[in-house]
């Protein structure tokens, strides 16, 4: 099954939780509204400079030149932070600065480089402004009632400024998951451990960790469990209750992997929906529901656990809180060397970004799925369509950045 049709065969078994939390919008980086936002008011809701200089009636301004300036009356200054305390009549202008409030009369602002002082009480405008320029008007950024951030929307840092601009303190944002991490086999020991001959250090459990991280979740790590249907079996049920997602990193032989379906099938209904995409690395790759819950079976090897994270388990979680899925971050590169690939499967191969006389290469950092330095050498991953049958030397593909 292409990896396509298996996330939606997934979701299809999914509905977004419609679970909900009300914090302060300070400490909602990364969170994804639950509600629509509308603007309280206008912003700004006072026409404002956009440049230091004076406030004039532009009228008062047309014709003018460097050989025949426009000569007006300076009658004040306006306060930053207060409402203006002066008016600009005919002939007349109020020196102002960035952000000051514009006076009322006035109708647009001269940039201070465009004039030259005749005294304390007359300046010479040196060139004619229209009416508006240099002026931010009530409302120019955002309306009062208008959408703001819709629900849905994953929150970014000029959003939250956006947000304060606004008044806006406090937010209803979907909840962040737990979701549970299940590292198995016999060959695995913890990253503080010293392995025995013929063990290797647990890589998945801080790999997903992070990436559950990076996707603005809480990883919930439930140990390294031994290749026996008992412990993976209990360890399951006791991560299925605790977490609202749940991910099984197996082993990487046949009956390990079956083993792992056979658990994550005794969890609950429907059990099961996808076992094995068209896909490399991550052919082995399970997709489950139990009464309502995702869970995953992901390759025990690093390569292939990472490409199917991206794959499966991000756009999940994104689903399960409301998001879209996340935009990602891509780069156009020319490859360096060609990639085979068998027609009817998509193939993901991590590259390494290299600038050759100006331009972006990709060069492919080849290596088996259990290599886990194909990953840290790498800038990122091109891939290759189901049907494309690989991609040539020299051509032109977008790079999908770690």
């Amino acid at each position: 099954m292409a990896p396509a049709d298996a996330l939606k065969r997934l979701h299809e078994r999914l509905a977004p939780l419609d679970r909900a939390e009300r914090i302060s919008a300070s400490r909602a980086l990364g969170r994804v509204l639950a509600e629509d936002l509308l603007a309280p008011h206008d912003l700004p809701d006072f026409p404002r400079s956009t440049m230091d200089g004076f406030a004039v009636r532009a009228a008062d301004t047309f014709g003018a030149s460097e050989a025949l300036p426009a000569y007006l009356t300076v009658v004040g200054e306006v306060a930053m932070g207060t409402a203006a305390a002066v008016q600009v009549r005919s002939a007349e202008a109020a020196r102002i600065a960035t952000g000051g409030m514009l006076p009322p009369g006035a109708d647009a602002v001269v940039m201070v480089e465009l004039t030259q002082d005749v005294d304390e009480r007359t300046v010479e405008v040196l060139r004619p402004v229209a009416p508006g320029e240099n002026v931010i008007q009530v409302g120019e950024d955002i309306r009062r009632g208008s959408a703001v951030l819709p629900r849905g929307h994953t929150l970014r840092a000029q959003d939250l400024g956006g947000l304060a601009s606004l008044g806006i303190v406090e937010i209803t944002v979907a909840p962040r998951l737990s979701v549970g991490i299940i590292s198995g086999g016999d060959e695995i020991v913890a990253p503080d451990a010293t392995p025995s001959p013929g063990q290797i250090r647990d890589i998945n459990t801080s790999t997903l960790a992070a990436l559950v991280e990076q996707a603005g979740h809480v990883p919930v790590p439930l140990g390294i469990v031994p290749d026996r249907y008992d412990a993976l079996a209990e360890a399951a049920r006791r991560g299925f209750t605790a977490t609202d997602v749940l991910i099984l990193s197996a082993g990487s032989s046949v009956s390990t992997r079956d083993m792992t379906a056979e658990v994550i099938a005794s969890l609950g209904t429907p059990g099961v929906l996808v076992h094995g995409v068209s896909l490399r690395p991550g052919k082995p790759t399970v997709l489950a529901v139990a009464d309502g819950k995702p869970i995953f079976g992901l390759p025990g090897n690093p390569v292939s656990c990472m490409v199917t994270f991206d794959l499966f388990v991000t756009p999940t979680l994104a689903y399960l809180t409301g998001a879209g899925r996340p935009a990602r971050r891509t780069t156009a590169a020319r490859l360096a060397h060609g990639i085979a690939s068998a027609a009817g499967r998509e193939d993901y191969v991590q590259v390494r970004l290299e600038e050759r006389d100006g331009e972006r290469w990709a060069v492919p950092v080849f290596g088996k799925s259990n290599l886990i330095y194909t990953l840290v050498h790498a800038d990122g991953m091109v891939k290759v369509e189901l049907d494309d049958g690989g991609l040539p030397e020299g051509a032109i593909v977008p790079v999908v950045l770690f």
